[in-house]
């Protein structure tokens, strides 16, 4: 696509929101809540306002006001406000590719915001507990936030991922004429890593002329030890194993293809 000639501001609105899931196994009420007391402080409003504030700092976005609040009995929240930093439009790098790490970051946000979410939960019942994250970045201006999503998604690490993105409204070139997106886009996995894709199933749903892609994202290899809280395998005899992989890997397919499966 060629770059447009505006007359005045970008008035597309790009928004990017993408929840995370995470999925554990905890045996007894003590440990479904040494859980949820886990995540509350490892995800609690400070910690994700440092992470949200690093976002930014290494995309170029300057922050113009942060609002957070830890929740009872769990669960935290954090919006910023941002702007970009001085930009020059022909230097921003459209393309349908994955956005930087941390290492060399070069885009930027405009009048734009982030915000993140967490809801942990645990079932009295079957000792099943999942953490979701729900976070989005909206922007106006020439840059997609998309680029920041491989950033993001290294920084919180995943189970499960839901994404959509959307490109809203309309701007106008110098001859009057209205444009409905100013990127190329056939999919959102195609601004993800070859590492990242290589660790999960994917599958997109499009509606192209909308302007609207979404895209699932489920963790191809699965290793009990990385599910188990307060436990290891061997704390377990190979029924109990087996029980709880099966428990686990149907919670993690229900959240996926969003929808409730019978029993295999």
């Amino acid at each position: 696509m060629q770059k447009l000639k505006l007359h005045g501001f970008n008035n597309l609105t790009k928004s990017l929101g993408f929840c995370i899931y995470d999925i554990c196994y905890a045996k007894t009420a003590d440990d479904r809540d040494g859980y949820i007391a886990y995540i509350d402080e490892r995800y609690n409003a400070n910690r994700l306002t440092e992470i949200l504030s690093e976002t930014c700092a290494m995309i170029g976005a300057n922050i113009l006001n942060v609002a957070r609040q830890d929740y009872e009995p769990q669960g935290a929240s954090v919006t910023i406000l941002v702007s970009e930093e001085p930009v020059d439009p022909l230097s921003i790098d459209q393309s349908e590719q994955p956005g930087p790490l941390p290492q060399s970051v070069v885009a930027h946000l405009d009048k734009s915001h982030i915000c993140v979410h967490t809801y942990p939960e645990s079932h009295p019942e079957g000792g099943l507990c999942t953490f979701r994250a729900d976070i989005e970045v909206s922007t106006c201006g020439v840059i997609s936030p998309l680029k920041a999503l491989n950033y993001l998604i290294h920084k919180l690490e995943s189970d499960i991922v839901t994404i959509d993105y959307r490109v809203r409204g309309f701007t106008r070139d110098v001859y009057g004429i209205k444009h409905y997106i100013d990127h190329e886009i056939s999919s959102i996995q195609n601004f993800l890593s070859e590492d990242m894709k290589a660790l999960y199933h994917m599958m997109d749903v499009n509606i192209y002329q909308e302007n609207m892609f979404h895209t699932k994202m489920m963790l191809k290899d699965f290793d009990l030890t990385h599910y188990l809280f307060n436990a290891t395998p061997a704390d377990l005899s190979p029924d109990e194993r087996k029980t709880i992989t099966r428990l686990l890997y149907k919670e993690m397919r229900e959240i996926y293809y969003g929808r409730n499966l019978p029993e295999s």
